[in-house]
């Protein structure tokens, strides 16, 4: 099934990204070689998550000077983060929500006790937050943070990565 981008933006967003996306024409799948109560979750989450304590912000002060523009890069959190551990940086989503209860957007108390009562094999150590709006183009994320996040996916030896969008 296709991915419609454009289901819930307005009209007058089309012909703007329509020039810089190139959409898949099948689904994006890879099979899951491991069963999943043997797998190795980790989490995405776009919901712009930091670690309050060490973590810098993501850059709102740009995006707020060009709307257009969004902070690619992203922020590791570890699977031992808890609520109080993790802020939020975004200009699109209520982030008081995202501060009272993070498990909405990035899912590690429940994943935890899905390792738990065996019904995954393990929660990943890292897990990863983006701020979900980007430049429309996304040429840094796709050539220069996704990939190190893949490559952090592997070391991890994760079988699974569950987005959870914000």
């Amino acid at each position: 099934m296709p991915v419609d981008s454009f289901t819930y933006l307005p009209r007058s967003f089309h012909a703007e990204y329509d020039s810089v996306l190139d959409p898949p024409t099948e689904p994006v799948w890879a099979p899951l070689d491991t069963p999943i109560a043997d797998a190795t979750i980790a989490l995405l989450t776009s919901a712009g998550l930091y670690l309050a304590d060490t973590h810098e912000p993501f850059d709102l002060e740009r995006e707020r000077r060009d709307p257009h523009w969004g902070d690619p890069t992203y922020r590791v959190i570890p699977k031992t983060a808890r609520a109080g551990d993790l802020a939020a940086a975004h200009l699109h989503i209520n982030t008081r929500d995202l501060v009272d209860d993070p498990d909405v957007a990035l899912p590690l108390a429940t994943f935890t006790e899905l390792e738990r009562d065996g019904v995954i094999g393990a929660v990943a150590d890292h897990h990863y937050s983006f701020m979900g709006y980007q430049d429309r183009a996304l040429h840094e994320w796709r050539t220069t943070y996704a990939p190190e996040v893949v490559q952090h996916l592997r070391e991890d030896h994760a079988d699974a990565v569950v987005l959870a969008p914000a």
